[in-house]
């Protein structure tokens, strides 16, 4: 706790000084471009990630990135879509995994979460997942499942915001775009689904696209993580 006092107190006497005129210019409101949705995990960093300043991305993060479909859940996230799209006019929405997700690992193995009820209750919402990987990966080895787990899901909440009344508004609009990523901790590497090689490639070698449906075949490769 001492260590965030001390940073605090760090970022007003020094930080805050050499970004001034853009903080202070942020007082009077946001306008980001991208609505940036992510794990709680606490070793990925939106902001380092993607080199980004602050007002640069409005961000949700829970356990998973997940967004529920609409109506299925009384939480935070549906309105945080709703005001992304509809109030701030956020142009992309990027759904952002990541290696070694502990969300996923307890989707594969409910029974490891037989004392965190409320988190076995939470990843209800990823069931499709669960499902996907245990009828057409059962073949695969645990790691790789994982794995196979972490990119569905990032394609099936993008399949979830579809729900959403204003995201399907704005796609219809042709104002707004979709992504899928996957951030690997190992490498620092990000993955970006490429709807023209239905498979996640490394961002740094392709062009962003947005992914305009996940119900298609997928030639999703287990070991790009």
């Amino acid at each position: 706790m001492q260590k965030l006092i001390q940073g605090c107190q760090r970022f007003e006497a020094e930080v805050f000084e050499s970004h001034r005129e853009l903080l202070q210019k942020l007082a009077s409101g946001q306008h980001p471009e991208v609505l940036f949705i992510t794990c709680s995990d606490s070793r990925i960093d939106p902001a380092m990630a993607t080199q980004t300043q602050p007002g640069e991305l409005f961000i949700i993060r829970n356990a998973g990135n997940m967004i529920p479909s609409f109506g299925s859940a009384n939480g935070g996230e549906e309105a945080t879509v709703e005001y992304a799209v509809a109030a701030l006019g956020v142009e992309h929405i990027i759904v952002c995994g990541h290696t070694h997700c502990g969300a996923m690992q307890g989707l594969l193995n409910p029974q490891s979460l037989t004392k965190l009820p409320s988190v076995s209750q939470w990843l209800k919402h990823a069931e499709p997942t669960r499902r996907i990987v245990e009828e057409n990966y059962a073949h695969l080895g645990d790691d790789k499942k994982l794995n196979i787990a972490i990119q569905e899901n990032v394609l099936m909440q993008l399949e979830n915001l579809r729900t959403h009344a204003a995201v399907a508004a704005k796609l219809a609009q042709g104002k707004l775009q979709l992504h899928g990523w996957v951030y690997k901790f190992e490498t620092g590497e990000m993955f970006a689904y490429h709807s023209g090689e239905k498979q996640f490639l490394k961002l740094s070698d392709t062009q962003p696209q947005a992914v305009h449906t996940a119900a298609e075949d997928r030639n999703l490769q287990a070991n790009n993580l």
